[in-house]
């Protein structure tokens, strides 16, 4: 952070500030940054999604809920550590989880609950409209989510007024404005990149199919307009700032960015958006991103096609299942260390568990894992079932299991990462990492060169995620001059610190191994699915 100079207080007071809002899988974070683009403050809250009914989702109260309590906590954190009050920023931005469906009715109201990124529900949308497109629509697009309703003869699809996700929601809320950046759009919708807006043919072919099946309107009709980085995309409303701060001291007026998804803000927290680059987001779920020359030769499903905040392709490896998994053993190994009176909080249990896995055998002693709480499209599982899997032989010891655990966090986005660059031979120069399994240093960071084989970088400032990532595309409409993103982006980084670890050639040698017996036991995770 930014230490509490003068300087900084002036800024604070004259609205020379950015806001980045973020609603990530398990936390609600705000960052305020000054003109240097560096974090003044930030604040946080911390959620869950429920199961409800068998579909993922967030009530709309908690949204709101965490909103104002994540602004509450970084106008503390801006008087504790500057002794100032926010009474308004310079320019503000929204990021959200992407994908998922948010369907609205003519007066604003949510028609179904929220259903999220995680749900595999709409695997024959997601197929039918792949042959009619020609092109590979994930499980998650909003549009998979709609077709599947209307194949489902749902009720509610014939009072769609407005479908959006879960940041163009709270973005029109702020501003009134039904907007989205292009790369949030791109999980909604294909977007052909030579016009930065969603592809007009496969428009006209959705609506030929979805008009038998009772849809209300146009699709484009139902829409928020797309926007790129660097144009400004409403301003907040008196109503807007009761909503994020009910104290009433946030004045409105100001002006706010496209609001984006967690990739696409992913990307500009590791100034990842140029060609030939890429990065790697680490949580709840984990994807990459990389930054494509030219379109890929073929269709994959495993892959992607998404756009940059900028409006370039994309090729993009989405896993539902991340992190969580690791979460859950480090509660029960904290509960033990409970058990024995040890007083050892939950962070160190991680840090010291991750830490273990550095000391594993290279091919984490014959073990396998699945962190699969949820459906993983990649591999074909509608559901999922975290397992161990281990023969007579195999080695269990402490390093060799959390090695295992980290291992099969990556493992699945590997699958799709090979695809990408050994059969479509696309060249990375650059991968960065950042999120929540990058906090402990060098230990993950570690394993993901080995299951790309490829430098991997890790930022200073990265840490603050796509919080950040928001805030600079705010910063940008603020002051672009201009500049594109990229160059904007190169000059926000030109003093990072990077730290880069190289593949070391018995990580990448074990890591192979990991995976050819996580992909030859995948029929086991399969039965576990069919048979608990």
């Amino acid at each position: 952070m930014t230490d509490g100079t003068s300087g900084v207080r002036r800024a604070i007071t004259e609205r020379r500030t950015a806001l980045g809002i973020e609603l990530g899988s398990t936390r609600i974070k705000a960052v305020l940054i000054g003109p240097d683009h560096r974090p003044i403050a930030s604040g946080g809250h911390s959620w869950e999604n429920q199961y409800v009914d068998g579909l993922w989702t967030y009530s709309l109260d908690a949204v709101w809920d965490g909103l104002r309590r994540s602004y509450a906590a970084l106008r503390q954190d801006v008087q504790d550590r500057h002794g100032v009050e926010v009474t308004g920023v310079g320019a503000l931005g929204v990021s959200a989880m992407m994908h998922g469906y948010l369907a609205l009715d003519g007066a604003g109201e949510l028609l179904v609950p929220f259903r999220t990124w995680r749900n595999t529900n709409t695997g024959v949308a997601a197929e039918r409209l792949g042959a009619v497109f020609g092109c590979n629509i994930p499980h998650r697009w909003s549009v998979a989510h709609l077709y599947q309703a209307l194949l489902d003869g749902e009720e509610h699809t014939g009072r769609i007024a407005q479908l959006t996700t879960l940041a163009g929601y709270v973005h029109w809320r702020l501003t009134g404005e039904k907007v989205l950046g292009v790369g949030d759009a791109s999980g909604m919708f294909p977007i052909d990149t030579a016009t930065g807006d969603y592809d007009a043919t496969m428009l006209a072919r959705f609506d030929e199919l979805a008009a038998p099946l009772g849809a209300p309107a146009r699709l484009v009709d139902l829409l928020p307009a797309v926007r790129t980085a660097g144009r400004p995309a409403g301003r907040l409303t008196e109503d807007g700032a009761r909503l994020l701060d009910p104290a009433g001291t946030l004045a409105h007026g100001t002006v706010l960015c496209p609001p984006e998804g967690d990739a696409g803000t992913g990307m500009v927290a590791t100034n990842s958006v140029a060609p030939r680059t890429g990065n790697v987001s680490a949580g709840t779920s984990i994807f990459a991103m990389v930054v494509l020359e030219e379109p890929l030769e073929a269709v994959h499903p495993e892959l992607d096609m998404v756009t940059t905040p900028a409006g370039d392709l994309v090729a993009m490896v989405h896993c539902n299942n991340g992190a969580s998994e690791l979460d859950s053993w480090a509660s029960l190994f904290t509960e033990f260390t409970t058990a024995l009176q040890l007083g050892v909080d939950k962070a160190t249990v991680f840090e010291t568990l991750v830490r273990s896995a550095l000391d594993g055998e290279s091919d984490c002693g014959g073990l396998v894992a699945y962190n699969f709480l949820s459906g993983e499209p990649i591999v074909d599982l509608d559901e999922g079932r975290p397992l161990l899997v281990r023969t007579p032989g195999s080695r269990l010891t402490l390093a060799n299991f959390m090695r295992s655990q980290l291992f099969a966090s990556l493992a699945t986005l590997r699958i799709g990462m090979d695809i990408l660059q050994r059969q479509e031979q696309v060249g990375i120069d650059r991968m960065f990492a950042h999120g929540g399994l990058f906090r402990t240093r060098g230990v993950a960071q570690r394993f993901l060169a080995a299951a790309v084989d490829a430098p991997v970088s890790v930022g200073d400032i990265a840490t603050e995620g796509g919080a950040w990532g928001i805030a600079l595309l705010a910063s940008l409409v603020q002051d672009s001059g201009g500049r594109t993103l990229a160059e904007f982006l190169d000059e926000v980084f030109a003093s990072a610190a990077l730290e880069t670890l190289d593949p070391d050639p018995a990580d990448v040698a074990g890591f192979d191994g990991f995976v050819t017996r996580f992909r030859a036991a995948l029929p086991v995770e399969a039965a576990a699915v069919r048979h608990t």
